[in-house]
């Protein structure tokens, strides 16, 4: 009992903070022995013909914002192809895009759902390259340069960049402790992507090759990081480039995230049931390395080895005080997640309680993501999670 409770407790701590450790030291001891420029080979000077691509669904209350934002990149208009997809939408969008003749709208009435529509939207792509953003997120003035000067190396076969999520005083839980989650996740990709490769991509902002898009099951659910992970799996490299980014709100609700953590958490079994035989260790023995620390471990055994933690350190209490001690410093982290939802539910908030609160959320969300996986039924179309509000 005892070797398992510590080989269980060595997982946990390697998949959320070991790993991260270990990255830094490796990263760093590569430059030790190639000093390259950091970039990856970046060159400023390529700009080649590029679209953007942004999927809709009844987004027209801020469509016209994220219009405005993507003519106003810092990129040759004569070389950036904008499209918006609006497949299934019965709002005012029409009316809307009209004010932007630049844009090109892709519209079909039937709603398949993201990957339906963007596996579509590839064929009217003419361009050597893609971007996908996503309609909630406004990106930064030079996030078309800053992605596609990686595009200049032949072995860049996706870039990646970088989620932020507005944050204030007064946001809820679940925002807040979505954007510190998301900061450590940035911290992560970071370095995969120094290190070798970067792990998937967040399809708030991703750029592809376009002859390398592989047309998607429509009930794919985690468009973004199957792509990317199959051009990975190819022998491409997947750049993380923090200079491009899109920012968006937290979600409004913590029940709003926890419904948008399922889903994810879904699309994660999903996906790795799918890529099983795509990246192996006798294939890739460092995307296989990165992915399975980074990814794999944390959607599948981690919350579970939480749970046989808990009740081995229990039983294990009278072996002295080492299994006391760390018995009673899960009861008061877990006991701080209690009380983060006891007062969110009241509308009082205390950052020192977002992460337990989050990470509890969030790990719950894996293993009711696993739940509709086994169900089956999960559709490429949903309806998406609430949002707070772009600040103006």
């Amino acid at each position: 009992m005892e070797v398992v409770f510590w080989i269980s407790m060595l997982i946990v701590f390697y998949a959320f903070l070991g790993y991260g450790i270990l990255l830094y030291l490796l990263v760093k001891l590569k430059l030790l022995f190639y000093r390259g420029s950091g970039s990856n080979g970046a060159s400023e000077m390529f700009q080649p013909e590029v679209s953007l691509v942004i999927p809709c669904y009844n987004e027209a209350d801020i469509i016209r914002e994220k219009a405005i934002n993507c003519q106003n990149l810092d990129y040759d208009p004569h070389k950036l192809k904008i499209f918006f997809i609006t497949d299934g939408s019965t709002d005012g969008f029409r009316e809307v895009l009209m004010e932007f003749p630049e844009i090109t709208l892709l519209h079909e009435d039937r709603r398949a759902g993201k990957t339906a529509a963007e596996n579509r939207a590839m064929t009217a792509i003419k361009t050597p390259f893609v971007i996908f953003s996503d309609a909630n997120t406004l990106l930064n003035k030079d996030a078309v340069k800053n992605i596609v000067r990686h595009f200049g190396q032949p072995t860049v076969g996706c870039v990646s960049g970088e989620k932020r999520v507005y944050t204030a005083e007064s946001d809820t839980a679940s925002a807040a402790g979505e954007g510190i989650y998301w900061k450590y996740e940035s911290f992560l990709k970071k370095l995969d992507s120094d290190l070798y490769s970067a792990v998937g991509a967040a399809g708030e902002l991703v750029a592809f090759r376009s002859d390398l898009y592989e047309v998607l099951p429509e009930d794919t659910i985690l468009d973004d990081f199957m792509q990317s992970l199959l051009i990975a799996s190819k022998g491409y490299k997947i750049v993380y480039e923090p200079d491009a980014y899109a920012m968006e709100t937290g979600s409004a609700t913590v029940e709003e995230e926890l419904k948008r953590k399922i889903r994810i958490s879904a699309g994660g079994w999903q996906s790795m049931f799918r890529l099983l035989d795509k990246i192996t260790p006798f294939k890739q023995p460092v995307l296989f390395f990165q992915y399975l620390s980074h990814r794999v471990l944390r959607w599948t055994v981690t919350p579970f080895l939480l749970i046989l933690v808990f009740f081995i350190n229990f039983a294990l209490w009278d072996l002295g005080w080492v299994y006391q001690l760390i018995f009673v410093a899960q009861i008061a982290f877990y006991a701080a997640a209690l009380l983060g939802y006891v007062l969110e539910n009241k509308q009082i908030r205390m950052k020192v309680l977002f992460v337990p609160y989050y990470f509890c959320v969030m790990n719950y969300a894996v293993i009711a993501g696993l739940l509709r996986f086994l169900k089956g039924g999960q559709q490429g179309a949903w309806e998406k999670a609430k949002r707070k509000e772009l600040p103006t």
